[in-house]
């Protein structure tokens, strides 16, 4: 009888596999889990925070150039105006 692990792939298995083949066998088959989790985890840890700091850059760059649109709309403005 089959157990129903064997039976269904997850979809992080599938990530697994396509990441590295050999770790989704250690772990599927092996039943072995990986060992450098507090590794792991400071690596996401910085993963998520550079992809704030990525974040707030696009958005200071859009802003910059809302002002920088608004200023030279200002100044075409007093330019024909006056």
């Amino acid at each position: 009888m089959r157990s129903e692990r064997s039976t269904y792939i997850r979809a992080s298995e599938i990530g697994t596999f396509v990441f590295c083949a050999r770790a989704w066998w250690l772990q599927r088959v092996e039943g072995l889990e990986p060992g450098n989790v507090e590794q792991r985890l400071a690596g996401e840890a910085a993963h998520v925070a550079h992809g704030r700091r990525v974040w707030a850059a696009v958005w200071l760059r859009r802003a910059a150039l809302a002002v920088l649109a608004l200023a030279g709309a200002l100044l075409a403005w007093r330019w024909l105006a006056g």
